[in-house]
């Protein structure tokens, strides 16, 4: 969408955009070395309050509402992408959205990262409220042994410690990068990559020992 731009993006956002950042806590700068990727997190757009659009999120230590201005600020060098479903989501979609992604809020955080858990994290939490609402399922279901067979260099003495010893390999999870990559989805901005950014080049190095 060529109307869309870092300064004007919070004009252009519709309720269902799916907006990316990258948090500092090292967890999550783990999560974003282990899955070839700039981005850690990922929250939802559900509605407008005050002139702030309102991000549906899974967090520490509970899901909740988010303002979106909040919610960018946790960014580290204010990058953010943003991603709309290809299926333009009509009237009843969106409230069906904004209902499935109220219903999960106050929901523990999941600090396994496991698919299968009463608790949530942030792809999982997206990911299943638009199935809910729309029957689209975005990103990919993979375990923790297929997301490290990607990575020429994985770090795994961190998860290691994270796991107290033993990395759960056939964990199933789903990942912020699977969803900013997904097929069912355009990126409208993504400003980790746009030339000129404030990013600094050198910490953009995820993905250089990452297979496609």
């Amino acid at each position: 969408m060529s109307t869309f731009n870092r300064a004007n993006a919070h004009r252009y956002l519709r309720i269902g955009d799916l907006i990316f950042i990258r948090v500092t806590a090292r967890p999550f700068l783990e999560v974003a070395s282990a899955t070839c990727s700039w981005t850690n997190h990922v929250g939802i757009v559900v509605g407008n309050r005050g002139g702030d659009w309102l991000i549906a999120e899974s967090t520490f230590p509970l899901s909740r509402i988010t303002l979106l201005s909040k919610f960018l600020a946790r960014s580290e060098h204010g990058a953010f992408a943003v991603a709309r479903l290809r299926q333009p989501l009509g009237n009843k979609q969106e409230s069906l959205l904004v209902s499935a992604a109220t219903r999960r809020i106050g929901v523990l955080y999941d600090t396994g990262f496991n698919l299968e858990s009463r608790r949530q994290f942030c792809s999982r939490f997206v990911r299943e409220a638009i199935f809910e609402a729309t029957g689209i399922l975005i990103g990919d279901v993979e375990t923790f042994e297929m997301l490290f067979s990607r990575n020429s260099n994985p770090r795994t003495g961190f998860w290691r410690l994270w796991y107290f010893g033993r990395i759960p390999w056939q964990r199933r999870t789903v990942t912020p990068a699977s969803l900013l990559e997904s097929p069912d989805v355009n990126v409208l901005l993504d400003n980790w990559r746009e030339p000129g950014t404030a990013v600094p080049a050198a910490d953009d190095r995820e993905s250089s020992s990452c297979s496609l």
